[in-house]
């Protein structure tokens, strides 16, 4: 969905609120593609900070279905996104600013969907884990650990020490 900045833009003071809601359904990167389960209507404030400049400022929350990143559980992830960003006017706009909005910005339209999108990619969490001290899964046969203890042995020796640990296993007398 596009937004009209024009009056934003070209009125100097005006200030602007709009409720959008959001067509996004999911978020695709190179993590993977995230099925969006729920999510609030993306709420703006346009606010006119100069001769063709406008300040956007506003909130999100979405609710996504993703997967623990060390047991491979579903985990619901909650993203409340704030932001408060500068745009253009066409043409205004310096090689930074350009660089900056050129992806969301359509003339003197803000394309929400590529806002926001852009937006969860600066807030998407490093790391997801289903609770602060999962135990992920066994490394030899996949079991997973917060469940249940395989028992396997995955001890790894330091291949540094390897011929060591040839000259103890030719002599056992040692």
């Amino acid at each position: 969905m596009l937004v009209n900045l024009s009056d934003v833009l070209t009125s100097e003071g005006k200030v602007e609120t709009v409720t959008v809601p959001l067509e996004m359904t999911s978020f695709k990167s190179r993590l993977g593609e995230f099925s969006i389960t729920e999510k609030s209507p993306v709420a703006f404030t346009f606010t006119n900070i100069g001769v063709n400049k406008a300040k956007v400022e506003g909130s999100a929350e979405l609710k996504f279905e993703t997967r623990c990143d060390r047991c491979l559980t579903e985990v619901p992830t909650t993203l409340t996104l704030q932001f408060d960003r500068v745009v253009a006017s066409p043409g205004t706009a310096t090689e930074d600013e350009e660089d900056d909005e050129l992806s969301f910005m359509e003339g003197f339209q803000l394309d929400v969907e590529a806002f926001v999108y852009h937006e969860i990619l600066l807030n998407w969490p490093v790391k997801i884990l289903c609770t602060t001290n999962c135990k992920g899964v066994c490394p030899v046969c996949g079991q997973n650990r917060n469940k249940k203890d395989c028992g396997c042995d995955t001890f790894v020796p330091d291949p540094r020490m390897a011929a060591i640990q040839d000259i103890f296993n030719a002599n056992k007398e040692v």
